[in-house]
């Protein structure tokens, strides 16, 4: 199996980048991971939101395959612990899904296309951060759901 977290933007500070290559380091230990950056759109005052959020869709369904498993990640998604977060994995792994593709949409979220084509979320809080912190806070989730699985004691630190 595979998950890829798909990401709209790149991560431009370092102290987040360093942070996330920790994890992806870790996470190799137990799963073939990676981090997907995909352009954004240039964002302005005279740029509609709507429009923003499409073409964004759009770019995001271009590196998106039929066989994936997708799902967002989203404020307004289901709430998990690190522990049903952990067997949510573990049942995908169970199944047989060969890639898991979580998705990080743009500073206005996603276009009604992603979310209609693609249900299936999880917010990771109920409070907001940067997408930068989101990134980090996702890799550093996947890598305790992948401790709690094999019973590393990482979980219990």
């Amino acid at each position: 199996m595979e998950i890829q977290l798909m990401c709209i933007g790149k991560t431009d500070r370092s102290i987040w980048s360093e942070a996330m290559a920790k994890y992806q380091y870790r996470l190799k230990h137990y799963i073939k991971f990676s981090v997907i950056y995909l352009p954004n759109i240039k964002i302005s005052k005279k740029i509609d939101p709507i429009k923003v959020k499409t073409e964004e869709g759009k770019i995001l369904l271009k590196n998106i395959s039929s066989s994936d498993t997708v799902i967002l990640l989203d404020e307004s998604g289901k709430s998990l612990s690190s522990n049903a977060f952990s067997k949510e994995i573990e049942n995908y792994m169970i199944n047989g899904n060969n890639k898991i593709i979580f998705l990080i949409g743009g500073p206005y979220g996603f276009s009604n296309e992603i979310y209609n084509k693609f249900p299936k979320s999880i917010a990771l809080s109920k409070m907001t951060f940067s997408h930068q912190m989101i990134r980090l806070f996702f890799c550093e989730q996947l890598y305790r759901a992948f401790t709690i699985i094999n019973h590393h004691p990482y979980h219990n630190n």
